[in-house]
């Protein structure tokens, strides 16, 4: 401010003296924005902070990726390497169960054998005339089809003979002699291993082994999908936190012009421009803070969603295209902990584990059982070959020699066989039974209570089921309640603040009434922010509670 009239220095001086001794004994605050122009000594001009350099880049930049929540489901249960590993675990259980069904496949079997015999004489015929000593020869084969019984127990097999043979013993007919025989065998169960056996405790086995590999696929998807969506709002936290400390770093930097302002104008002394300049330089920091906490947040999410062995794992940029926002959604505690004790699959793990004692006790109590089986075999048998009828060798007189011959063809031998012309057939009833504790009443005791302690961590479970559900529930309407709070917080943070920067421009309040306002509009926008981030989580946790326990893997 500028006189118009020249005043003398001495009087000058003197009325700014009365008048400021008049404010003090008024009690009123003196501002420096209401001392006039004159008493303003000279004064150096402010120096704003020097700009803080910006962090250097750690990566090279790739190429950016703006997805939603649901695509970045999607990439992870492509990309997700714990995902892709859990998925070979159904493959082993069903090749295991491949396995298991493959004793009941019919298995062809086949042996050759030749043999080759000299023997010293053994009866009056071979002492008789001639050489004492007897030399035979044998080739056999034989194939046939045998097969474990699904239903029952049981088992059959099939089989056909086919041999050669020959002797020079005089007691023998045919030399050479063909031979060949068709015979069926059945063995069926009547107590033990008739309802159950080791075979069909097996296959039930891995049968439950396979629905439970399923099972933790399905977990680990769910579990997945938690934590992706969980570090997606993470992220998306962690920029509209950077945005509330930039919204902030831009309101210190303009309240830091406008008190330069006041103070080259003279309404404003120069030590007040101090608090705002300490104030621009705090909310530097926390944009620099929140910049690193988007990087960790960011690889976080990459590490869920993205396939390493692409090249621009770690240089492409996530850019989440949502927002936090508040939907309001209805919460049924009641009907979520009756979804989740039906379908979480925890419980349907332990539930399939009871099944499989279940499946240990039955075949512990059928091996309780004595053994009672019955075999039914039934054969016909052919022969052919040379026929020799042998002369003489009674005495040392006459020498054994062949009298005449005939010949029966491999032809005949089969006709004989397939013509039903000289059968056999036996039915056989074996019983056996131990004496004392055996091995099936050890077992049987183990897998009983190993029943009980399955059913004790089910009730356990169920219990623990419940609390997660109620306490997810709970979080959900406390986050709500969080974030209407802190929403009309912020509102009135807003207003005083607008206030008192009105109030600064008129002189009625301080450079550091306003930065305090400031500094509680930003904690305000800052509560706001968590409780949304953390109503959307609860959201998110309250859905997957339901399916998955509470950590997960």
């Amino acid at each position: 401010m500028r006189l118009k009239q020249e005043i003398p220095a001495f009087f000058g001086l003197g009325a700014a003296a009365v008048l400021t001794l008049c404010l003090f004994a008024s009690g009123r605050q003196v501002f420096a924005s209401e001392q006039p122009a004159f008493a303003k000594a000279p004064a150096r001009q402010a120096q704003a902070p020097a700009p803080v350099p910006a962090a250097p880049q750690t990566q090279p930049s790739g190429p950016e990726l703006a997805i939603t929540a649901e695509d970045a489901v999607k990439l992870a249960l492509e990309n997700n390497m714990a995902i892709q590993t859990e998925r070979l675990s159904p493959q082993v259980a069903a090749l295991a169960l491949e396995g298991a069904q493959a004793a009941y496949a019919p298995t062809l079997f086949s042996n050759f054998s030749r043999s080759s015999n000299t023997s010293p004489p053994t009866d009056f015929l071979s002492v008789s005339g001639g050489s004492n000593i007897t030399t035979s020869g044998n080739i056999r084969t034989d194939g046939g089809l045998q097969q474990a019984v699904r239903w029952g127990g049981g088992q059959y097999q099939l089989s056909m003979v086919g041999g050669r043979s020959t002797s020079d013993a005089i007691r023998v007919p045919f030399s050479p002699q063909l031979s060949s025989s068709l015979s069926a065998s059945y063995t069926q169960p009547l107590l033990r291993n008739f309802k159950i056996d080791g075979l069909r405790q097996n296959l039930l086995q891995q049968r439950n082994q396979l629905e439970i590999s399923d099972i933790q696929l399905a977990a680990r998807i769910t579990q997945t999908s938690r934590n992706v969506r969980t570090a997606y709002m993470t992220l998306v936290g962690a920029i509209a936190a950077r945005d509330v400390a930039q919204q902030s770093l831009d309101l210190a930097r303009e309240s830091l012009r406008q008190n330069e302002r006041r103070v080259e104008v003279g309404t404003m002394a120069q030590i007040d421009i101090l608090e705002a300049q300490a104030a621009v330089s705090s909310q530097e920091e926390n944009v620099i803070i929140s910049e690193a906490n988007i990087r960790s947040a960011e690889d976080n999410l990459r590490t869920l969603i993205l396939n390493p062995s692409q090249p621009d794992f770690w240089t492409a940029r996530i850019n989440p295209t949502e927002r936090p926002t508040m939907t309001a959604q209805a919460v049924d505690i009641e009907a979520a902990i009756a979804n989740a004790l039906k379908n979480r699959t925890d419980i349907l793990q332990t539930r399939k584990q009871l099944e499989s004692a279940d499946i240990s006790i039955r075949f512990a109590e059928n091996q309780k059982l004595p053994a009672l089986n019955v075999q039914a075999n039934y054969g016909v048998s052919g022969i052919g070959g040379t026929q020799n009828r042998w002369s003489g060798g009674f005495d040392d007189e006459t020498p054994p020699f062949i009298e005449s011959s005939s010949q029966r063809s491999f032809a005949d031998v089969l006709r004989d066989v397939f013509g039903n012309e000289f059968k056999t057939w036996s039915v056989q009833l074996n019983f056996s039974y131990p004496i004392g504790t055996s091995t099936a009443d050890a077992a049987l005791a183990q897998g009983r209570v190993q029943r009980q302690q399955a059913t004790l961590s089910l009730r356990e479970q169920e219990m623990a089921v419940t609390a997660q559900v109620r306490e997810a529930g709970r979080q959900v309407n406390t986050t709500h309640q969080r974030v209407e709070a802190t929403r009309r917080a912020r509102d009135f943070a807003q207003r005083r603040y607008e206030a008192e920067e009105k109030r600064v421009t008129v002189g009625l309040s301080t450079t550091f009434q306003l930065l305090q306002a400031q500094r509680d509009l930003d904690a305000a926008k800052q509560s706001e922010l968590r409780a949304l981030i953390a109503y959307n989580q609860a959201l998110v946790n309250f859905e997957a509670v339901q399916k998955v326990p509470v950590g997960g893997f």
